[in-house]
């Protein structure tokens, strides 16, 4: 059985840099059969972290982007975007999109980024990762807005409800389920997590952050999610194998310039 961890942020576990750090995680992971794994970038400033964590081995994939609560950083145009992807090891562009929980005022600036992002998506021909905090919304007017279905992506880390799953679904996207489904107060997000057909669903961590039950609380890692794909298999009464293998092929089906 072989599981991807669709979106991970090695580079910022604790002493993944010191002697066996990162391998000690990986090593964790293979024991649970999670042995793919695309670490994503948030902002350009640590973009040479994330590419060391992706060149130690060739089953770790990376993307290129800036997240859209990062305000005190390198503003990416198309151009810096499109050449930083042409790297064999980068495989998507993101994690982008729009976030209103924690950053108040005039949001354009996110809108504009967002929309950068989709732009240098399309250039590259590599989809697009995408974060929704509270703009349900602008999220879909901007893809929409800006041709993102002519790519698609991923919704990362997804906590809408069918409604948005759906307009995602329609604009060309697939959907990521991290720990939060398995949280006892997310029932709208499990509704969801049945509904998705299985050839669109991803799976992920999000790691450091977002540990499943029973780590609720605790640092995240990639060998949890294992404990993602059991859940999202108990939800549809199907076999972990199934979702193991039916995420794998839709992993491979989206980030299509990974090796396999």
């Amino acid at each position: 059985m072989l599981i991807v961890d669709s979106h991970c942020h090695i580079n910022r576990l604790k002493g993944y840099d010191e002697s066996d750090g990162l391998q000690n995680y990986l090593n964790s992971a293979y024991e649970q059969d999670v042995k793919r794994f695309l670490c994503v970038c948030i902002d350009l400033e640590t973009l040479d972290e994330v590419m060391d964590v992706a060149n130690t081995s060739e089953h770790i994939y990376a993307s290129v982007g800036v997240h859209p609560n990062h305000t005190d950083c390198e503003e990416p145009d198309v151009a810096r975007l499109v050449s930083l992807a042409d790297n064999p090891k980068v495989v998507a562009i993101g994690e982008t999109g729009l976030d209103y929980f924690r950053v108040g005022g005039d949001q354009q600036w996110q809108r504009d980024r967002f929309a950068v992002h989709i732009e240098a998506a399309k250039q590259t021909g590599k989809p697009l990762i995408i974060h929704t905090r509270e703009a349900r919304e602008d999220t879909i007017k901007v893809m929409q807005e800006n041709k993102a279905d002519e790519i698609g992506g991923v919704m990362h880390c997804f906590t809408e409800n069918w409604e948005m799953a759906k307009a995602a679904l329609d604009l060309n996207f697939y959907i990521s389920f991290s720990g939060i489904v398995t949280f006892s107060s997310a029932k709208e997000l499990q509704e969801v997590a049945k509904r998705v057909p299985l050839d669109r669903i991803l799976v992920e961590t999000d790691c450091p952050y977002l540990a499943p039950v029973p780590h609720r609380g605790q640092q995240n890692e990639p060998a949890h999610t294992r404990l993602v794909a059991e859940f999202v298999a108990s939800l549809r009464g199907i076999s972990v194998e199934e979702v193991a293998e039916a995420t794998t092929e839709n992993f491979y089906r989206l980030f299509s310039s990974a090796k396999q």
